[in-house]
């Protein structure tokens, strides 16, 4: 993999030749063979993760390695000023995307070592507290310890950029500069990057022998995405609407500031004219100079028409109506960086909420309380969640089987050594607090990068298990070991990992974890996804071990894998499997966009089980668009008894940037992308996702999680109500008494007639996703049938069934484990943003 061709180092710089570099891998490990030892462990990602996260941690660390000299840098303003000429903007300009420092933080100097750990005090004795202590301290060691948001490396570039006098070789200003440039884009300090950008602009024109066309195009292409992204804090952050960022951009969306999209079309200009029409920064080019167009209501009209992206790319296959983005309305709209989510019933009073995390070490959990008319309550003070910071992922389950929902939270993925931080386990307590009992629970004994996990009772023993997988990586003179972890529920509010002598530590990165009995044999089975090593099936043997049967089975791809599931999606009462491919960089979705084959992209699999193999049917199902999920789940989008997806898309850097896509199952036959007729191509990038009736209307609206890993990417969250499709539905509550609580792993079946036909419909309680939490209680879309024959509930712990008959629809029902009759639970309808009157 090419690393970008703008990166150039004197001979009295670190040692390194000046010329291109082309091999990543080998100047990677150039470069950090140079480095200071002492640096050695800030951020390295591992060398053999070929994906765009690991080039551009590596990209950034090489970029930016002269602001890592070993001084004590002076704090510049976040908004450095340069002298650039023709730049429109103003320099002093602050971004709504940076955040305040919190009251906590601000008499810290940033520049002095902290004094803390991040395994919590063990001299505090109660759990929560010394969580609060773990938090506390990983927040402290954040600015100059994170590798995606921490600011320990602007601050010494602008130091030494402050040093920068006429006697400074232009090569080593341009070094300077685009390094600043970039750095403060990373950051959010948008106006800061372009006047850095620009004035390293200037001096390729003062040294146009020394520069190459290729280093001169990818320069300006990076000016054209700071522009690109000034623009859209000024517009999408700053005056943000329903229709925000969501292709094709029109209505609302369109900017009513247009000059950072203008000085982004400028320069985009510039890059495809000085570049081969299939190289990466032209194909990406073209790409965004589009979506410039569209932001400022001049697509497709004035795109030059050698670059016009046709119109008809923007129309979806299927058709249906469209779903309007409301979270502003309900008060749902977090604005953060990426994180975690669950749609579930915290307070059991029949309504779903919503737990909504930020990966960001200040960021707080947000517990969302629907209170029943039309809005949600953020009860996060009240719930004893303040301080409980973190957590790129959220999972939720009865651990403790006392009839009230708790939450994981999943800390340090993509982190690499700084991401060693603890997980928390949030008890809840029944009276709408909740207390972090990870340590007196067992789950605080190792600190691993993670952001994945599930829940399930492996050994049917009537408590939930928990699977953790973990992110082990290869790094330049030091590794992460990071094996996976399953703990074993001991039935007293205690776990122990067992995780070795099942063999199940998997010891790869790994991206998602999934459980689900995919040969019928009452015991469940994990999948594990990885990035960049061969996925896991691990067969549970029923004796506590497990066996890896992915080779056989045939289901060890995509190479580059992230999000996972088990679902039955064609109604055969099978599991079948979905294993996302992760393309990781935005030429690849371009190309795909645009009709040129790209062999290097990764197409995600869709594996149909029959109860004892799996066959990969993807291209079968039309499932061959190149996308880069990460969040994802799934539900019945239109209540036709069919499962339907929805992916939430990007990558690191600002210009890796593609809509959502969200399929539209069509009778277990083929899958229809309707991402632009619904309104769910959303551009910012996506993370959790829920699928959850809010409203107790019987149709499930979709919540998504938006925001990216820099500091510069906070976005808000969005939760796209569901317009209705006119199909009947049935919920079911189901109530574990030998079984767990929860009802994870029990398997539903519904019985109908269908246009004079009997047919099945069939779920499998979980939480759907391995980026997202669905509700535990089941949504059960029944199309245009008035009644339901039969319905079938399986319990594996106890092998049993239980069995109900000529049951109403539209409603909500609970069933408790061996009871002869189910409850109908009565639940108010309204409609999301619109309170009743008073």
């Amino acid at each position: 993999m090419a690393l970008a061709p703008g990166l150039f180092f004197t001979t009295n710089y670190y040692k390194v030749t000046y010329k291109p570099i082309r091999d990543l891998a080998m100047f990677s490990r150039h470069l950090i063979q140079q480095r200071d030892a002492a640096l050695q462990a800030r951020f390295n990602p591992p060398k053999n993760l070929t994906c765009n996260l690991a080039c551009l941690a590596l990209y950034f660390w090489a970029l930016l390695s002269i602001g890592l000299q070993p001084t004590h840098a002076q704090d510049h303003s976040a908004t450095i000023e340069l002298a650039v000429a023709g730049s429109p903007m103003n320099q002093n300009i602050k971004t709504t995307r940076k955040p305040p420092r919190s009251p906590a933080s601000a008499a810290e100097d940033p520049n002095q070592p902290q004094q803390a750990t991040s395994t919590g005090s063990p001299q505090i004795k109660n759990s929560h507290a010394r969580m609060l202590d773990a938090l506390n301290g990983i927040r402290r060691r954040s600015p100059n310890e994170h590798g995606w948001i921490g600011d320990g490396r602007a601050r010494k570039l602008r130091s030494v950029a402050a040093t920068i006098d006429p006697s400074t070789p232009l090569i080593k200003q341009r070094q300077i500069y685009y390094g600043l440039g970039m750095t403060e884009l990373m950051l959010g300090n948008e106006s800061a990057a372009i006047a850095a950008l620009t004035r390293c602009h200037l001096l390729d024109n003062q040294a146009e022998s020394s520069i190459p066309t290729s280093a001169k195009a990818q320069l300006t292409f990076e000016l054209a995405v700071a522009y690109l992204r000034y623009g859209e804090t000024q517009n999408c952050c700053q005056r943000n609407n329903p229709d925000s960022c969501i292709v094709p951009i029109q209505g609302e969306g369109i900017h009513v500031k247009p000059e950072g999209s203008t000085e982004a079309i400028k320069y985009f200009l510039k890059a495809l004219d000085s570049t081969d029409s299939r190289s990466p920064i032209h194909l990406k080019a073209r790409w965004l100079l589009n979506i410039a167009y569209m932001t400022i209501g001049e697509y497709p009209a004035n795109v030059p028409e050698q670059y016009l992206i046709k119109p008809g790319t923007w129309e979806s296959g299927g058709q249906v109506p469209r779903f309007r983005n409301i979270a502003k309305q309900v008060g749902v709209d977090t604005f953060s960086n990426c994180g975690g989510a669950i749609a579930d019933d915290f307070n059991n009073d029949g309504y779903l909420d919503l737990a909504v995390s930020n990966y960001h070490p200040e960021g707080q959990l947000q517990l969302l309380i629907n209170n029943q008319d039309g809005g949600f309550q953020n009860t996060t003070t009240q719930a004893d969640l303040s301080g409980i910071y973190g957590g790129l992922n959220l999972v939720q389950a009865d651990y403790n089987n006392d009839g009230y929902t708790d939450i994981l939270v999943l800390r340090g993925g993509w982190l690499f050594a700084f991401g060693n931080q603890p997980n928390s386990l949030l008890r809840n307590n029944g009276n709408g607090t909740f207390t972090d009992v990870t340590f007196d629970a067992g789950l605080g004994d190792a600190f691993y990068p993670t952001q994945t996990a599930a829940w399930a009772d492996f050994d049917n023993d009537g408590d939930l298990d928990l699977y953790i997988g973990n992110e082990t990586t290869s790094m330049a003179k030091r590794k992460v070991e990071a094996p996976c972890q399953l703990f074993r529920n001991n039935a007293d509010g205690t776990f122990t990992d067992i995780a070795q002598h099942a063999g199940v530590t998997n010891n790869r990165f790994t991206k998602a974890v999934v459980w689900g009995d995919y040969d019928a044999d009452r015991l469940p089975d994990i999948y594990v996804s990885n990035f960049n090593e061969a996925n896991r099936l691990y067969h549970n043997n029923g004796d506590g071990t497990f066996t890896d049967v992915a080779p056989q089975l045939n289901v060890t791809g995509p190479n580059i894998s992230f999000p996972a599931w088990f679902w039955d999606f064609d109604n055969d009462g099978h599991l079948d499997l979905y294993a996302s491919g992760f393309n990781s960089n935005a030429t690849i979705v371009a190309a795909d966009y645009l009709g040129v084959y790209d062999n290097t992209r990764q197409i995600s699999r869709l594996y149909q089980g029959d109860g004892q193999t799996f066959r990969d049917v993807a291209q079968e199902f039309d499932l061959t668009r190149s996308h880069s999920p990460m969040g994802a789940n799934f539900g019945d989008l239109d209540n036709d008894g069919y499962l339907d997806f929805y992916l939430g898309t990007g990558d690191v850097y600002f210009s890796e940037i593609a809509p959502n896509a969200m399929y539209l199952n069509r009778n277990g036959q083929r899958f229809e992308e309707v991402t632009m007729a619904g309104g769910f191509g959303h551009l910012q990038k996506g993370h959790a996702i829920v699928f959850a009736d809010f409203d107790n209307d019987g149709d499930q609206d979709v919540f998504e999680q938006m925001g990216g890993a820099l500091l510069g990417d906070k976005f808000y969250d969005a939760l796209f109500m569901n317009p209705g499709f006119g199909n009947h539905w049935i919920s079911v509550q189901l109530i574990g008494v030998q079984s767990n609580r929860s009802g994870i792993g029990a398997r539903i079946r519904v019985v109908l007639q269908d246009q004079g036909t009997t047919r099945s419909i069939y779920k499998h309680v979980d939480s759907g996703g391995s980026f997202g939490a669905n509700p535990l209680r089941q949504t059960i879309g029944l199309g245009q049938t008035d009644r339901i024959d039969r319905l079938e509930v399986f319990w594996p712990t106890t092998n049993r069934t239980q069995v109900f008959e000529d049951l109403p629809v539209d409603q909500t029902i609970q069933i408790i484990e061996g009871a002869d009759m189910f409850t109908s639970i009565p639940l108010r309808i309204f409609q999301l943003g619109q309170p009743r009157k008073p």
